[in-house]
């Protein structure tokens, strides 16, 4: 319980404070956080919840992360549908909170509530190839990421930050494209509040990422890292 508990809270914090700055920070453009301040707060979001729970869990907060972990023999493939529910758990709930919040503010309206899309959906009108690719090649670059930094020679205690870096760097890139998944349950909790077709379109932002951590294990495992193999 304590490794679900510790998912569930660390994409609480993931989704809570990352698409917190977005809905409540960046609506108000005198703040001046922008793309920036939202990719960063992703990024720190990532970055203080590995070190804080990181070592309970493995700090996923992810299914995406989780996948490629279990592909690149690094997590139990039966621990996986577990790690799965306390992730979106803990993605609608940080969502819900978040609408509370939000909504308590006289005028405020919904509209995309920091979900995912493309076409009339994406920040600058990017296609539906456009967003599928840009999320498949993101999340695999992550994985490698996670995987290289948490690997047995990388330098110990430094992984969440290369990790909350990455995420960052994603956001910087892909914000324009896709408003930024690369995470399953973060794009479930959103969309279930956004008073668009967020929903019709969230199927493309578990396939893209699933598919991308599989390849980006698939790269680290039998080209960048082949003694980590399993016998």
């Amino acid at each position: 319980m304590k490794l679900l508990a510790a998912e569930f809270f660390g994409t609480f914090w993931l989704v809570f404070g990352g698409c917190g700055s977005a809905v409540l920070a960046a609506a108000f453009p005198e703040l001046g956080i922008g793309f920036a301040g939202v990719s960063l707060a992703f990024g720190l979001t990532v970055l203080t919840m590995a070190y804080a729970v990181g070592g309970i869990s493995g700090g996923h907060f992810n299914p995406a992360v989780s996948l490629g972990l279990a592909i690149a023999n690094r997590f139990a493939w039966k621990q996986l549908p577990g790690y799965w529910l306390a992730q979106v758990a803990g993605a609608i709930v940080a969502a819900a909170t978040l609408f509370a919040i939000a909504s308590g503010k006289p005028g405020f309206e919904t509209g995309g509530f920091a979900s995912n899309g493309f076409g009339a959906l994406s920040p600058g009108g990017y296609g539906l190839q456009a967003a599928m690719l840009i999320e498949i090649v993101l999340t695999a670059g992550f994985l490698i990421v996670i995987l290289g930094s948490t690997a047995r020679t990388a330098p110990a205690g430094f992984a969440p930050i290369a990790i909350g870096l990455a995420l960052a760097l994603i956001h910087l890139v892909s914000i324009p494209v896709t408003n930024t998944s690369v995470n399953p349950a973060r794009s479930t909790g959103a969309a279930l509040f956004a008073e668009t077709a967020a929903i019709a379109q969230l199927w493309l932002f578990w396939v893209a990422p699933l598919a991308g951590a599989a390849l980006g294990a698939l790269i680290w495992s039998f080209l960048l890292a082949p003694e980590e193999r399993s016998p």
